[in-house]
């Protein structure tokens, strides 16, 4: 195999693989197309620019984002090192001055004799050599033609419209209760009665909430194919009983029916049918907390509403993120799936490591589950949802105990010992 890779994208995921395939003696052709021409959403002519916020989240390791930071440090993150190196007061979390960050990737990757940068666009993928696309959330429209021409332009989604994902261990089971619709088929599904009182209360909430201001080249790309749960409800105070709380054939006394659905194999998390929402985070939490059930709702994932590019990954990808039909193709990134900066950061270091193993001939790297790393891998590769969403790193997707813990703060530190254990195996076996 070629012993130059092809990068295409250098944000955060890109910058990684490129810096992780360097480190291996491996030779990189990166692809930039800034600052010759940029999307709607980037300003800045520096790469791995951060687009929206400046934190990259928690450093506790009792938080799911704490222990994805310790497992890339144990993997010698580039991105990670530098945020640390840029940081700016934020409590526990660790948030960086971007402009500073930005231009200090940059001078990383500039600096690096391995790494040929090469600020142009892209068009077409070159299917016949070893390539990382790591191209983000907002592709340009010619690299995904491309990339639809090679996976099936039907298997390609063009925003982000989720409903909230959440812990099936906060539910009260004294009020959530599965049937299936007359009965008929299997109880697939934990269903949320409603009276009429409840009902009122959750649909004037809904209606008044606040909601996520979207840019503009965000609303073009969404609303005329998805309907927030928020504009479906304005259309009249019944629309939502006839629609996705609609209660017949579930309980004779409901006066609406919000249901939820299993979202990955283990069980642990579930996703609200038909809760697709641009309320803002605290508003969602509110909202669901007036649903009887679910007033303690531990929220794993947030619905969001974005211009958001990425592949039907559980189809197009195996557990190395490779392309089943170019395993000399690997998919880095948001576009993969992975939801978050230091998840996009992580996804690009373990394709970096990956495809300088397959060029060395060396077994790749399986993470294990009880990892936030492999977790989150696997949930992008066998989502277990119909309708993949991007997901980002989260203690509900992450392998369970071998003993149930309901403690909650010592079901975390369990958790984070055996993730970090987990991968520092990991590590000494591939002698990473």
């Amino acid at each position: 195999m070629n012993n130059n890779v092809i990068v295409i994208g250098a944000g955060l995921a890109g910058c990684e693989a490129s810096l992780q395939l360097a480190k291996r003696n491996i030779s990189v052709t990166l692809y930039e197309m800034k600052p010759n021409k940029k999307s709607e959403a980037h300003k800045l002519d520096e790469y791995a620019e951060l687009v929206c916020s400046n934190s990259l989240k928690s450093i506790t390791l009792t938080t799911s984002s704490g222990v994805l930071k310790e497992e890339m440090a144990l993997l010698d993150s580039f991105i990670l090192k530098t945020a640390k190196q840029c940081k700016v007061p934020a409590g526990n979390a660790l948030a960086v001055d971007r402009y500073t960050f930005s231009k200090k990737i940059t001078s990383i990757i500039n600096d690096n004799p391995l790494i040929n940068v090469i600020n142009e666009e892209i068009k077409e993928i070159p299917s016949d050599q070893p390539v990382i696309i790591a191209t983000g959330p907002l592709s340009s429209e010619d690299i995904i033609n491309s990339l639809g021409n090679i996976t099936g332009k039907e298997q390609l989604y063009f925003f982000d419209a989720a409903a909230p994902i959440i812990r099936e261990d906060s539910l009260d089971h004294s009020i959530v209760y599965k049937k299936a619709r007359y009965n008929k088929g299997e109880a697939d599904y934990f269903n949320c009665s409603m009276n009429r009182e409840q009902y009122f209360n959750f649909y004037n909430y809904l209606i008044s909430a606040d909601t996520v201001i979207l840019h503009d080249f965000e609303k073009k790309h969404i609303f005329e194919g998805c309907m927030p749960i928020e504009i479906m409800a304005k259309r009249g105070i019944d629309t939502l009983r006839f629609g996705p709380l609609k209660p017949v054939g579930l309980d004779d006394n409901a006066y609406a029916v919000v249901q939820l659905r299993q979202d990955n194999e283990s069980g642990t998390l579930y996703n609200l049918v038909g809760f697709q929402t641009n309320l803002t985070f605290k508003a969602q939490k509110e909202l669901l907390k007036l649903i009887p059930g679910l007033e303690n709702v531990v929220i794993e994932r947030n619905g969001v509403m974005h211009r958001n590019t990425y592949l039907n990954s559980p189809k197009l990808l195996n557990e190395f993120s490779q392309l089943n039909q170019f395993d000399n193709i690997f998919i880095a990134g948001q576009l993969s799936g992975v939801e978050g900066y230091m998840e996009s950061a992580l996804s690009g270091l373990v394709c970096g490591i990956n495809m300088a193993r397959k060029i060395n001939n060396n077994e790749m790297i399986k993470f294990p589950l009880e990892t936030m790393t492999g977790a989150l891998l696997d949930y992008i590769t066998n989502a277990y949802q119909k309708k993949f969403q991007p997901m980002n790193s989260n203690f509900g997707i992450i392998a369970p105990l071998e003993t149930r813990e309901r403690n909650k703060t010592l079901k975390k530190e369990k958790y984070s010992k055996r993730a970090i254990e987990s991968m520092k195996k990991t590590i000494k076996t591939y002698l990473l």
